[in-house]
């Protein structure tokens, strides 16, 4: 499991309840201890740099057995103090520096990722989740930067699902089209009815579908909306 805070704790924590050996992987220590406390293995590694992913899932698969599902959840964005607001602002006004912080971390952390997921599951099989919001499906008006990184994760992620459909490897793409309600979007979400924001325990559950899955019956991409907000298909 990549990232620890929030949505990562919450797919960690349920999958801990359903009797899976979870282990997170986290840069900051402190978002580990209270996973470490509910019996996951804890990894202290930049999900973003290829040796120390590649070290840390060498370390879950040693401590854990074998590995049979790797999910990336984190929050890859490194928007600069621009005050161009969320998602990079206009195009006409955006910066390199907002290009740089908004699209590029995000498509290289995925490719990472996949990288080094395929490389750890080579030979026993297994599922890859990675996990965007709705920037992947569409842009948004002073969104763009964030919807390029989003889109070329989802990209990087169709390809590498055709090329190892044959395989025993499962490649998906969870898109959670819309707020993920949690302390990291609270304020983003104030004032909205809870019907209109996405709970974390159902992102959790479809991490879960995805992982289950039969051979017979693969899904490669699937969106998450919460049932009190639009659908746009």
């Amino acid at each position: 499991m990549l990232g620890a805070r929030n949505l990562g704790a919450a797919i960690a924590r349920t999958l801990l309840a359903n009797d899976y050996s979870v282990a997170s992987v986290a840069r900051t220590e402190a978002d580990l201890v209270p996973l470490e406390r509910d019996g996951a293995l804890t990894i202290v590694a930049d999900a973003a740099d290829p040796v120390q992913l590649e070290a840390a899932l060498a370390c879950a698969a040693r401590e854990l057995g074998s590995l049979d599902l790797v999910v990336n959840a984190v929050s890859a964005t490194r928007p600069p103090d621009d005050r161009s607001g969320f998602g990079g602002g206009e195009i006409a006004a955006a910066t390199l520096a907002g290009f740089e912080g908004w699209t590029v971390p995000v498509a290289r952390q995925s490719f990472v990722f996949l990288t080094a997921g395929v490389r750890a599951l080579a030979g026993r099989g297994g599922t890859l989740v990675e996990i965007v919001g709705a920037p992947a499906r569409r842009a948004a008006p002073g969104r763009g930067l964030l919807a390029a990184g989003q889109a070329a994760v989802r990209a990087l992620v169709q390809a590498a699902a055709q090329e190892l459909r044959g395989s025993s490897t499962h490649v998906a793409l969870l898109i959670v089209d819309g707020i993920i309600a949690s302390p990291k979007t609270a304020q983003m979400a104030a004032g909205r009815p809870e019907e209109s924001l996405v709970r974390q325990e159902d992102v959790a559950e479809a991490v879960r579908y995805l992982a289950a899955q039969s051979p017979r019956g693969l899904t490669h991409e699937l969106v998450l909306t919460a049932a009190g907000d639009r659908w746009v298909p």
